[in-house]
């Protein structure tokens, strides 16, 4: 099954107020597995960069002018997400900001019938704890060191990892660990049953009288014993 994990960067909080996405990043999966394959890019939002928004994520106005408009390249990650369903933390938000853009360029809006909240997710598989992307990457013992601000296509990556493990990703590799033991076993019946193994007479293991001797001379030597 393929899936798109995604993040997005914006100027703002509410598109309906005129904030504009200014970065995307993609991260194909196929089976939970990473195949290796993204799409990332940054967008002129052709208005400023409001410094509350530029501290979370580090895009200034002046980087981002040079940028392509969303409208011009649209195709491009439309192209790359096809019809898979796409999985982002606190979806609505990233969900909100991608129709926007689309509905501005006069294009179809994405439908909310293939969103997969990872918040959600973990609301339900975690009641009551932290569920940023930090805690949940702490949680699940996956490394952020490098993730000094937001990026859109960093958190996509990093979210991928913790989608897999809300999804069971161990209890996956217990699984396939599970079916390597049963070949194993198979094998090993198949050994014990080979026809023209030598059978061998059974070894003797009860204890002889000298052994038994000496242990009751070790016990008797032993003061106030639990055992009475």
């Amino acid at each position: 099954m393929r899936e798109i994990v995604f993040d997005t960067e914006t100027t703002g909080l509410d598109p309906k107020t005129g904030d504009r996405m200014v970065e995307i990043g993609c991260v194909e999966m196929v089976n939970l597995v990473p195949t290796g394959e993204v799409f990332h890019a940054y967008y002129n939002p052709e208005r400023d960069m409001p410094a509350g928004a530029e501290a979370v994520h580090g895009l200034s106005a002046s980087f981002l002018s040079d940028k392509p408009l969303f409208r011009d390249t649209a195709h491009e990650l439309l192209d790359f997400i096809g019809d898979a369903p796409l999985i982002a933390h606190n979806a609505g938000f990233d969900f909100a900001f991608l129709n926007a853009e689309l509905a501005l360029c006069e294009r179809e809006a994405i439908c909310m019938s293939r969103m997969v909240d990872t918040v959600a997710m973990a609301k339900k598989r975690h009641p009551g704890a932290k569920l940023s992307l930090d805690a949940l990457c702490s949680r699940y013992g996956i490394d952020r060191s490098h993730r000094v601000k937001h990026g859109a296509l960093l958190d996509a990556e990093l979210l991928a990892q913790v989608y897999v493990e809300l999804k069971g990703g161990r209890q996956i590799g217990l699984e396939l660990a599970a079916e390597r033991v049963q070949v194993v076993e198979q094998d090993v019946v198949a050994v014990r049953q080979a026809p023209d193994r030598p059978r061998r007479e059974p070894r003797a293991h009860a204890p002889s009288e000298e052994e038994l001797a000496r242990h009751r001379k070790f016990m008797s030597g032993i003061e106030n014993p639990l055992w009475g």
